[in-house]
């Protein structure tokens, strides 16, 4: 909505917005993800309420019963989140910008995926959401690891729509021995000690060439642009890296936004 100059029909937002800044300094957090002040959010009169995936499902339940209208995304796939823009675009009268948009996106992500054919190696990557259970990358940040430059190591999970079903066993991560693992633990900051830690884990080749890396959920949990700007920049950077090649010019890991949990609602 920001990108789209339509920042003006925000009247409240989630608790897990970072981006951009101003959000978080003026608008009201009156949600977490899957829990709301549904009070709070009638106080604000909204004509729509967008939300994202079937775990917001009950907040949706609460707010339709109140006479809200409700709308919510559930985009898994890259190609999924530019059609959600273009569709949120077109609901607030702005398709024209959200065409705009979407074409500089895809134009960055092909100049992404270009430099990183000139690889030398795709290094294969591990990427962990969560640490207890173990469980391996969404479908949309699998695709951009693969935009990136690397090759998942489980990319058959990516078909999986809802975490549970991304559950592994550390062992299966030692069989598959990654060049690269890279950790974005919704929320929490990676201890990447405690992965180097792991029993049997000294054998993995990311872990015996010191190729562990974190990518803050902020930037590559959240399907929207970020993921395919600053999220997408970061993968390229790290498998860059790993590979021993030079990124994209002007790409380089951008600096960590953490944002404190306990005042996400």
């Amino acid at each position: 909505m920001y990108l789209l100059g339509e920042d003006r029909r925000i009247v409240g937002i989630s608790g897990f917005t970072c981006r951009p800044k101003e959000a978080r300094q003026t608008k009201p957090k009156v949600s977490a993800f899957i829990s709301a002040k549904i009070d709070k959010i009638l106080e604000l009169r909204p004509d729509l309420v967008l939300g994202f995936s079937n775990l917001q499902a009950d907040i949706a339940r609460d707010l339709i019963r109140a006479g809200v209208n409700v709308m919510v995304f559930n985009q898994r796939s890259v190609e999924e989140i530019f059609e959600m823009m273009l569709m949120l675009a077109r609901m607030v009268g702005s398709e024209s910008r959200g065409m705009e948009l979407a074409g500089r996106l895809r134009g960055e992500l092909s100049r992404i995926a270009e430099s990183a054919r000139r690889f030398s190696r795709r290094p294969r990557v591990y990427f962990e959401e969560w640490m207890d259970p173990l469980i391996s990358g969404i479908r949309w940040v699998e695709e951009l690891i693969e935009i990136a430059g690397g090759a998942p190591v489980f990319p058959h999970l990516r078909e999986q729509h809802d975490a549970k079903n991304r559950i592994l066993q550390p062992g299966a991560v030692i069989e598959a021995n990654p060049d690269v693992i890279i950790g974005s633990w919704c929320g929490r900051k990676v201890n990447k000690e405690q992965i180097r830690a792991r029993p049997g884990w000294e054998a993995i080749h990311a872990v015996r060439s010191n190729h562990i890396y974190e990518v803050k959920s902020t930037y590559i949990l959240q399907p929207g642009p970020a993921s395919l700007t600053e999220g997408v920049r970061q993968l390229h950077a790290i498998l860059a890296h790993a590979a021993g090649c030079q990124p994209l010019d002007g790409i380089e890991p951008m600096e960590s936004v953490d944002v404190d949990l306990r005042q996400l609602i």
